[in-house]
């Protein structure tokens, strides 16, 4: 996140009003000396906080990007000639990558993976070209390391590091024999026969168009808040990052009656749109504007396993670590179809967040890991204390959707459990056992406790 204008000024009052977005902006009122100074305060702190990519660590990351288009051109022109194509349709063959997510609006932080999607010719496909050639072309480089094959996620990809940067590559063919290198993946003719899986690096170049003052938009990570910061930007063009704290969006939920349950549906830029944002936390802005406490508070980690007095543990085990890796990435892409499933089945009572970090057990004589969502009834709405939600039905669905896995090997399991707070297993907290609470953790959610069946002993992925 950049803070700074180009010339290190704030922004200048523009001669004449433009609308960036839908709408006229509501102010045209530029920072304050008070702005400013926090402005100057914010950025300090995200320097202090290691939040900026080195210079070294940029130009790794650009040179990382060149390697790949060149393995994946050379990739096309070896899928062309086998394809009987002519000598010259190998020669202008070739594909384009393109970045999306945190690169592409240049908000990531050191150690960040880097979003890119591949987009190639009309005959190139994505079952076989990309996840079969493609993968043992990679697999094959010294470069390339925890190679991960995803085909059968919501968005289908591959993971890896390539020279130690994380890349998640995407694949997604046009309705052209030859990729123009100056392709605008903005125009209408390229959602021609693609996906909407595919299609996510529009919504950052979107952003990119459609607000002013790129350099001092201020994004947060995270195409949900970057979204926000891009209306919140057209609507207070000559705002900066400190003055944006002061603003907030509403939105009516009964224009969409499936977003009900959602807090804050934040609705993508580019087709096909999506809600973008499922679950919101409560902030300590209004403690920053007022004085009372300093920008290191809204960066204070969320104590996860403080906040809820029921857990749902799913804990995934393999053979070896190579077997975990892979099986892993396949169970993490249907969490969140299981957290649907929760809310879905207890009519919304039952509210779900999952948490993304992943922890492993070491004391484990197999691989392991294990994900956690924390478990509330919804708030607001009375029963009974103690009341029990039967899950048994949800998580049978779950596993039955896991077990389509095409590569699974014997000793691929998965487990579902429900857990209380003071059950958590050691290994999720940084000491390995669990402090004593002084008192209540200010993100520590309130409500009668319910109780979760789950069949948790015997809840395993078997085939």
């Amino acid at each position: 996140m950049d803070t700074r204008s180009p010339n290190g000024s704030s922004p200048q009052q523009p001669r004449s009003v433009k609308n960036h977005g839908i709408t006229k902006p509501i102010s045209l009122a530029g920072p304050v000396e008070a702005d400013i100074q926090w402005n100057t305060e914010l950025e300090k702190f995200l320097i202090e906080s290691g939040l900026f990519e080195s210079k070294e660590g940029s130009s790794k990351r650009e040179e990382v990007l060149g390697h790949i288009t060149e393995i994946v051109n050379s990739w096309v022109k070896q899928l062309t000639r086998q394809k009987g194509y002519t000598d010259q349709m190998v020669e202008e063959a070739n594909a384009v990558i393109f970045t999306f997510g945190s690169y592409r609006l240049g908000v990531h932080g050191p150690g960040a993976d880097i979003d890119t999607l591949c987009v190639g010719p009309s005959y190139v496909n994505r079952e076989e070209d990309f996840f079969i050639i493609l993968h043992d072309i990679l697999a094959e480089m010294e470069e390339v390391t925890e190679l991960q094959p995803v085909p059968d996620a919501y968005v289908p990809r591959m993971k890896f590091k390539f020279q130690g940067i994380s890349i998640d590559l995407l694949y997604a063919s046009i309705s052209l024999l030859v990729v123009p290198d100056d392709l605008d993946i903005s125009q209408g003719f390229v959602l021609v026969n693609v996906d909407e899986q595919t299609v996510g690096c529009r919504v950052a170049n979107q952003i990119l168009k459609l607000v002013p003052n790129v350099e001092v938009a201020g994004f947060l990570g995270g195409v949900n808040w970057a979204l926000l910061v891009a209306r919140l930007c057209q609507l207070y063009p000559n705002a900066i990052p400190s003055m944006l704290k002061r603003m907030n969006l509403d939105f009516d939920p009964r224009k969409n009656p499936r977003d009900r349950f959602h807090h804050m549906p934040i609705i993508t830029l580019a087709y096909p749109c999506m809600n973008s944002s499922d679950n919101v936390s409560i902030s300590t802005l209004r403690e920053i504007e007022l004085n009372k406490a300093q920008w290191d508070a809204l960066f204070e980690p969320y104590l996860f396993f403080e906040a809820y007095k029921n857990y749902l543990q799913v804990d995934i085990v393999s053979a070896d670590a190579d077997d975990l890796l892979v099986w892993k990435g396949w169970v993490e892409s249907w969490l969140r179809q299981l957290t649907l499933k929760i809310e879905q089945d207890t009519n919304g009572m039952l509210q779900c967040h999952p948490y993304p970090n992943e922890y492993v057990d070491t004391s484990k004589q197999f691989s392991h890991c294990a994900f956690f969502m924390g478990l509330q009834r919804k708030v607001g709405v009375t029963g009974q204390e103690g009341q029990q939600f039967d899950m048994r039905g949800t998580v049978d669905e779950f596993r039955q959707e896991i077990s389509i896995y095409l590569y699974w090997k014997p000793r691929m399991d998965i487990y579902v459990s429900h857990v209380f707070r003071k059950q958590l297993p050691g290994f999720v907290f940084p000491d390995g056992y669990r402090r004593p609470q002084s008192s209540r953790h200010p993100n520590q959610h309130s409500g009668k406790t319910c109780e979760v069946v789950t069949r948790s002993q015997s809840g395993s992925a078997e085939r």
